[in-house]
């Protein structure tokens, strides 16, 4: 096939995907919408399927309309991409950039509409029905699988899965009773952070056990959540810091710099990155995330969240198997934002480049901060221009800002992180 045939059938919007050292426009053997899935790659087991190359032209479907999947889409269509997404809510922030199917995520026909209409399948966030990912992965191509995140859903497989692959958690025991209780919190020690296993997210489904009299009300509200909850020692921590890998099919694997994170009533704040830690913890939370990604045979994204003890001991939290919050300092900080890249490792392309092009300071806009916001965009800001710093906004289409709610962030590229700083200090945006 001619390249002008290739460039033709790209123009076109037919796309081409490629197996092993084949390509071919997306149909007749090589994927697609409709009956041209039946060639895909098969993950019969929930794991990942056969690393095979998709190239723009083509079309992604993502589970999730949320702000994710609206980046996601932002970058992949500059690429080339063509995108679809499944979402309950109308009109959500992907389906104002993206064709939205409206259906619940545990409605399998809507599913494998979804399935029929795109060329390669992915999800934007970690609670979309595991079953339904399953299916899809059986039926269609799913490169990142169901396995992870069947155990990304659960706290107690996820620590599990982190033990496996050679990084520290916190002590944890798993809890059925308010003896267990009792018993957990007498062994590991109080301060303690009691745990739904599953569900819960920005401090939902989270009680901190401070002394013994709080063990029978945090109990009693616990197992009101109806399921399976775990203990954890509270660890006294210097910082908060994550890294977000990306790891191909075929087995590339690339991390971004260290983000430090502070979080503000259980909701991420700030992401500062270069992350104020030395040269060897900077290391050791790369090495780990890529041990994590390579152990659990992550395709995508993964982002690890890391505490830094007060010895510099690194302690895994939490693992998210898709584009996150941490990250959206690489859309204008970095030389490959975790939008592209995500693209570039479910397509099988060779990974961008994750080095940082500048300081920068990624902070979230809630609810609460909209008006604010857009109050200050309105003039020209002369303590930006004395600082030497350059704000850039993102919102993200929401119909409703909801107190508490992420709706936004604003990325402040500076010549140092202490100028980023400075500028969000003084600004009075989020002092509401």
């Amino acid at each position: 096939m001619s390249l002008n045939r290739d460039l033709e059938q790209l123009l076109n919007g037919e796309g081409i995907s490629c197996e092993g050292d084949v390509c071919g426009p997306i149909g007749a053997g090589f994927g697609g919408p409709g009956e041209r899935q039946a060639a895909a790659p098969k993950a019969e087991d929930g794991g990942s399927a056969a690393a095979r190359t998709i190239l723009p032209g083509a079309t992604i479907g993502i589970l999730g309309g949320g702000q994710l999947g609206r980046m996601l889409a932002h970058a992949g269509g500059r690429m080339g991409y063509k995108f679809v997404t499944l979402d309950p809510t109308p009109d959500a922030p992907c389906g104002q950039t993206a064709d939205q199917i409206v259906a619940g995520y545990s409605d399998r026909k809507a599913a494998r509409e979804l399935a029929r209409r795109s060329d390669v399948i992915t999800y934007e966030f970690e609670n979309v029905d595991a079953d339904v990912a399953a299916m899809l992965a059986s039926e269609s191509y799913v490169p990142q699988g169901s396995d992870l995140l069947h155990t990304t859903q659960h706290r107690l497989r996820e620590k599990r899965a982190i033990e496996a692959a050679g990084a520290r958690v916190a002590p944890y025991a798993e809890i059925a009773s308010l003896e267990g209780l009792r018993e957990a919190a007498a062994r590991l020690g109080l301060p303690a952070v009691l745990k739904t296993a599953t569900g819960g997210y920005d401090g939902k489904g989270q009680w901190v056990l401070r002394e013994e009299a709080d063990l029978a009300p945090a109990w009693a509200e616990a197992e009101q959540a109806g399921t399976a909850l775990v203990l954890e020692k509270f660890i006294v921590f210097d910082r908060e810091i994550s890294v977000i890998a990306a790891r191909r099919p075929s087995g590339e694997i690339r991390t971004f710099p260290p983000a430090e994170n502070v979080h503000v009533r259980n909701i991420l704040h700030l992401s500062i990155v270069p992350a104020r830690v030395d040269d060897t913890i900077r290391a050791e939370a790369e090495r780990l995330a890529v041990s994590i990604a390579e152990t659990l045979g992550a395709v995508g994204l993964i982002a690890v969240e890391m505490f830094v003890a007060t010895d510099g001991t690194l302690y895994v939290n939490e693992l998210a198997p898709r584009p996150h919050n941490s990250g959206h300092y690489t859309m204008e900080a970095s030389k490959t934002s975790q939008f592209e890249q995500h693209i570039r490792a479910i397509c099988d392309l060779p990974l961008g480049d994750p080095g940082l092009l500048t300081p920068v300071v990624m902070a979230n806009v809630l609810g609460e901060h909209v008006l604010p916001l857009l109050d200050w965009m309105r003039t020209a800001d002369p303590e930006a221009a004395r600082l030497g710093v350059e704000p850039k906004v993102h919102l993200y289409g929401k119909a409703e800002a909801k107190h508490k709610r992420k709706m936004g962030h604003v990325n402040v590229l500076a010549p140092n992180v202490e100028a980023a700083l400075a500028w969000i200090a003084q600004s009075n945006i989020w002092r509401v």
